[in-house]
């Protein structure tokens, strides 16, 4: 299946110059979403993960169904605020301003083996942060994985050091 004809190209979205891919239309379609996080989840060999985790919003979208396939946790990252009890938090800071991740204090055992998910790979920033989080509470990162990257943002260059898989690459 070319999942690359079910991501659309939107111009001047969500400003003048630039191109953005749209994921919806891969979402939209049950083939298509399913071949993709087949696709994800066949990447990494099953008795290498020990948790997903996911940095939110749209990054739930794919670490979700590769958990289910994988028979694996999925332990969010949230936005402060979202979980309640205690938790591991990190700031970092994007192109824009800066922000938050958090993940609960007991999601990860130490030394777990964790996959790190999103929909898409541009600056890098958040992945970097979720991998840094990842580490705080006790994990390693064996991968980040990702439905697709926009690799003239050069967002590989925080996450050296780390295993970047993605299947569509822009």
């Amino acid at each position: 299946m070319d999942l690359r004809s079910y991501i659309r190209d939107v111009p001047d979205f969500p400003k003048p110059g630039v191109l953005f891919k749209d994921i919806m239309p891969l979402l939209g379609s049950p083939e298509a979403f399913a071949a993709a996080v087949a696709q994800l989840a066949g990447h990494y060999p099953v008795n290498s993960i020990d948790v997903i985790a996911a940095a939110e919003a749209r990054g739930f979208l794919f670490a979700a169904p590769m958990a289910l396939a994988l028979k694996k946790p999925l332990v969010p990252l949230r936005k402060p605020g979202k979980l309640p009890g205690a938790t591991h938090s990190l700031k970092y800071n994007l192109e824009y301003g800066s922000a938050e991740l958090h993940v609960h204090a007991d999601a990860i055992r130490p030394g777990a083996q964790v996959l790190v998910v999103d929909d898409v790979l541009a600056t890098g920033g958040t992945m970097a942060a979720a991998c840094k989080l990842i580490e705080h509470a006790g994990g390693t990162v064996v991968g980040c994985a990702f439905l697709l990257e926009l690799a003239f943002l050069n967002g590989r260059a925080p996450l050296t050091g780390y295993d970047v898989f993605s299947l569509l690459t822009y």
